[in-house]
């Protein structure tokens, strides 16, 4: 296919590929942090309007990062065979739509910004700045597992500053637990490309370190994300109902780890997306039931 089938298609039909192009299903690793700030902040509902920009910023700047992501790893995914299928690969969708789709994404974020506070606008040029500098990290530094991270952590600290246009203990506490939760995560599913990483000249964990420190290493990030997010339901004055759920996030993350060994990493899909869903769900859900109950 080419990008001419691309601009063929209906409307609908290329919401569908733009949608598949960014994976929209991840949107649930970093919006359900961005909820939990957000209410935490608010100390129970926020408020309709709040609520819908919130949400319509997390998707637009996590789909520009994807979008972004897609775009420079072109020239690589068109090599890595696990990679080959992906939409811009095989000219399901254009660069130009894509670059185009990319540019909408980034207009939303800035004006769901606006909708806010004037603490979020003036922000929102570094955060897309700083999303968008993921993709080119895995040049330089294995240290992009940790880089991405960071990106997501910002969910919890945009949650909370668009209810509180200040910085608090516990946004920040919750941001270096994500940060930690993602780099661990996504080691893990580095280990798909350790081989190729490394003809490529590309850097990972995997690819500097091996497997067995990989997951040693993943390991530790997620021993953080526990210490992390215990720390932050203390900062933020959260009761048993949170900590009931905490106790079960950390064993859904040793969960995780029990499903990839060295010798085999066939379920890295499976830990990849599902239980980590789970997680992000949970720890909302669980700030979101205590503030109700607790």
């Amino acid at each position: 296919m080419n990008s001419a089938t691309f601009e063929s298609r209906s409307l609908l039909g290329r919401a569908v590929l733009l949608a598949r192009l960014v994976k929209i299903e991840h949107s649930i690793f970093a919006l359900p942090f961005a909820y939990t700030g957000l209410f935490l902040a608010a100390r129970g509902w926020p408020g309709a309007w709040t609520f819908s920009l919130v949400t319509l910023a997390m998707v637009a700047i996590r789909s520009f990062a994807m979008a972004v992501n897609r775009l420079l790893d072109l020239p690589i995914d068109r090599v890595n065979p696990r990679t080959q299928r992906r939409e811009l690969v095989t000219g399901e969708v254009g660069v130009l739509a894509a670059w185009i789709f990319t540019g909408l994404c980034a207009a939303v974020f800035v004006a769901a910004c606006a909708g806010l506070n004037p603490l979020c606008l003036a922000l929102s040029p570094f955060a897309l700045v700083w999303a968008g500098l993921y993709s080119l990290t895995k040049r330089f530094t294995a240290l992009c597992h940790v880089f991405l991270g960071s990106v997501l952590g910002l969910a919890p600290l945009a949650g909370w500053l668009a209810v509180r246009p200040s910085f608090d203990m516990t946004p920040l506490l919750f941001a270096l637990g994500v940060t930690f939760w993602v780099a661990g995560f996504d080691i893990l599913y580095s280990l798909q490309d350790e081989e190729f990483d490394r003809e490529m000249g590309l850097h990972s964990i995997p690819a500097r370190f091996g497997r067995a420190q990989a997951l040693t290493l993943s390991t530790c990030c997620h021993v953080n994300t526990a210490i992390f997010f215990g720390l932050a339901g203390l900062s933020a004055g959260l009761s048993a109902i949170y900590f009931t759920v905490y106790a079960l996030v950390a064993g859904v993350l040793l969960c995780e780890h029990a499903l990839i060994g060295e010798r085999d990493i066939s379920r890295v899909n499976m830990a990849f997306f599902t239980l980590n869903g789970v997680v992000a769900v949970a720890v909302f859900g669980g700030a979101l039931a205590d503030l109700a109950w607790g």
